[in-house]
């Protein structure tokens, strides 16, 4: 796979730094982004080439895709944009500059990269867009406004792009996880004491159960799989002669896309509700 270059963002933990390893022992050659300085030298010393990457940032985009373009002759076969957080809040919480940001690193940042790297993919006659969606793409939970908003907006966005480069040779597909072992929680927990007056809110009651889930230890669901998981489909939807538009991870998401097909909203609505106790699960 040495001739199969990919680029994988939001490397520093979960999902991004096991897919970039795994790929990497299989023979490819792997570009991994991250923010920090000591997350990019950890990457380095991983074996991997790092790419320092601040999605919400239209230069560092630009940058970055420049940087991989140049070190790779201009060849590039596979992005896997993964990078993002969740912004914890009720909608009515959440202020046009919290809506903003998480939208810039879920979303435009993604497109702006893949919009950069397209033009390579065509000159070769090939290549691969993953997109790291998720559950929440799918149905919508409360409290979870924002990363709600930036899953929907992509899985539109992502479902055109494959129409539009259909017959190109490059594929496109979608990756749903539901819960996945990582530091997304914490990241949570930190934008939400960032970006969110709870005290002032009248959600406060929910909010205190919601962080309460935040900052436990361990799996909050005996759902929870590992991110080889997402590895798995990851392979998959490089190596596949027809890779699958979407890829559904852990038992929630293919449940709950069952149901959005068979209940009415109303019926959705209520199992939504009680699935997420208030923002306690």
């Amino acid at each position: 796979m040495q001739d199969k270059t990919v680029l994988v963002t939001g490397c520093s933990s979960g999902i991004g730094h096991c897919v970039a390893l795994g790929l990497k022992e299989r023979g490819y050659r792997v570009f991994a982004s991250a923010r920090r300085g000591v997350d990019l030298a950890a990457l380095e010393d991983a074996g991997l080439e790092a790419v320092e990457l601040h999605l919400d940032q239209p230069a560092s985009v630009a940058a970055a895709a420049a940087q991989v373009l140049d070190a790779a002759g201009g060849a590039i076969y596979g992005l896997f944009n993964n990078g993002a957080y969740g912004q914890p809040g009720a909608v009515e919480d959440l202020s046009w500059a919290v809506l903003e940001a998480q939208l810039r690193t879920n979303l435009l940042g993604w497109h702006e990269l893949t919009r950069l790297l397209i033009p390579a993919m065509r000159a070769r006659g090939e290549g691969r867009i993953i997109q790291n969606s998720s559950v929440l793409g799918l149905v919508a939970m409360p409290y979870r406004g924002a990363y709600n908003c930036s899953k929907f907006a992509l899985e539109g966005l992502t479902d055109t792009l494959r129409l539009e480069l259909h017959g190109s040779g490059i594929h496109v597909s979608l990756i749903e996880p539901g819960p996945i072992s990582s530091r997304f929680r914490d990241n949570a927990y930190a934008k939400f004491m960032e970006n969110i007056d709870a005290e002032h809110s009248v959600h406060r009651d929910n909010y205190q159960s919601m962080t309460a889930r935040l900052i436990r230890e361990g799996p909050t669901t005996g759902f929870t799989l590992p991110p080889e998981a997402v590895l798995q489909r990851v392979v998959h939807a490089l190596e596949s002669r027809r890779p699958r538009a979407r890829y559904a991870v852990t038992t929630p998401t293919f449940v709950f896309g069952a149901l959005r097909r068979l209940l009415t909203t109303r019926q959705l609505d209520w199992i939504l509700r009680k699935a997420s106790g208030g923002g306690s699960r």
